[in-house]
């Protein structure tokens, strides 16, 4: 008995796996090809057979790469690997600020500049604090004895000032829910 065979026209379509038997490469180098436009698809995961073959039996005549096209290709691949790179920085610092061992330098000026607030607050309270008991005492010794106790009490509130990782948690977190709430009105 002898088995009906298709005639292989034109129009006749084949798999992904089909091709890559009829060509003896790998499933992947076709998807990878049609990727790059070398082979066409007409469907996903289908290929006219004729033209494939063709055009496979063109990218193989063709050669070589020539120069302009060696550059091209090393140029995307390096700016491929830069993206990647990019990316897991990226991901690290953002996993190393979660962590609380990185801040953002807006964040450190953000809390500097709060301190420089608290110091200038209890330095412009000092004359009020100040006014009554200088105007009470007699000498200029006396009043100057009044300064420093007031100063050296500011001055003991200050060195109390300590880093609070929990004061960076706070704006990281409300920094993370902006920038949600921001791509999210995008």
């Amino acid at each position: 008995m002898s088995e009906a065979i298709d005639v292989i026209t034109e129009e006749t379509e084949v798999s992904t796996t089909e091709l890559a038997c009829v060509l003896g490469i790998t499933g992947r180098r076709i998807r990878q090809m049609a990727e790059d436009g070398q082979l066409q698809k007409v469907s996903k995961g289908r290929f006219l057979l004729a033209d494939s073959v063709q055009r496979y039996v063109k990218f193989l005549s063709d050669g070589p790469m020539d120069e302009e096209d060696k550059k091209l290709e090393k140029t995307r691949r390096v700016a491929e690997t830069t993206m990647k790179a990019s990316k897991a920085t990226i991901a690290k610092l953002e996993a190393e600020e979660l962590k609380g061992t990185m801040h953002r330098a807006e964040d450190v000026a953000a809390l500097t500049e709060d301190l420089v607030y608290t110091i200038r607050g209890a330095l412009n309270a000092l004359p009020g604090r100040l006014a009554v008991d200088v105007a009470a005492v007699s000498t200029p010794a006396e009043a100057s004895e009044v300064i420093r106790k007031e100063v050296s009490k500011v001055m003991r509130e200050l060195a109390g000032y300590h880093y609070d990782p929990k004061k960076y948690e706070e704006r990281v977190r409300e920094r993370r829910d902006w920038s949600e709430r921001d791509s999210d009105d995008e």
